[in-house]
């Protein structure tokens, strides 16, 4: 079993863009939600994720809606045409080089991230990771509540989600790579042997800067 995790956030990382938001306008796009409406609420929560004053539990109970609301069957349909049409033109050019630069070191690849594991799942099996902490949303009968799982997988919540997920798999004490774009994560960075940032924000950048931290980016091909 690899002693190394190579943990990677998703959106803006290893993609190009969030793929939460994306969710967003996807849905309005095809006329799921009340789309002005939507897309006014949606862009305002990414705008307050970006200075770092989300509330993620209110988030939440808005991104969330949907799947509450629209049947399974349609969702899977939605899930598959959105990471077709609107994920895979999204990855990161030099995702796919780093990610096998740490399996080939005997790596584990883990991406960690705060969108919820319906969208995340099939992005993680996209870029062929095999292990995948996410947001969980609360699942009964075979039908989504609208509800997460605490605790959401965002700031320190980041944090408590792999540790939990680490002493669940074996991987307490592994040593840790950490890849990032936001100062959202810098719980989690600060946690990690290995801290790297990836086409930074402007606070993390000077985070980074501060601390000398290495800087990199995924936007072109390596």
């Amino acid at each position: 079993m690899p002693r190394t995790l190579a943990l990677f956030d998703l959106d803006n990382t290893l993609l190009t863009d969030d793929s939460d938001y994306l969710w967003g306008r996807y849905l309005a796009d095809v006329g799921l939600v009340d789309g002005p409406a939507y897309e006014v609420e949606n862009a305002r929560y990414y705008e307050l994720y970006k200075a770092g004053e989300l509330d993620i539990h209110e988030f939440l109970a808005f991104a969330l809606r949907p799947l509450r609301d629209l049947p399974m069957s349609q969702l899977f349909q939605l899930r598959e045409f959105f990471i077709g049409e609107w994920i895979v033109p999204r990855i990161a050019p030099g995702a796919g080089a780093l990610l096998e630069s740490h399996r080939r070191k005997g790596h584990l690849p883990v991406i960690i991230t705060a969108t919820n594991r319906f969208i995340t799942g099939p992005i993680a099996a996209l870029l062929g990771v095999p292990a995948l902490i996410a947001t969980e949303p609360e699942l009964e009968a075979g039908s989504f509540t609208g509800r997460a799982l605490e605790p959401p997988c965002f700031r320190d919540g980041k944090v408590a989600c792999l540790e939990r997920w680490q002493a669940r798999y074996g991987y307490v004490g592994a040593y840790l790579y950490f890849y990032s774009d936001s100062h959202n994560d810098l719980p989690l960075l600060e946690r990690a042997d290995v801290p790297c940032v990836v086409d930074a924000d402007p606070a993390l950048a000077t985070v980074a800067s501060e601390r000398g931290w290495r800087q990199i980016s995924l936007r072109v091909a390596s």
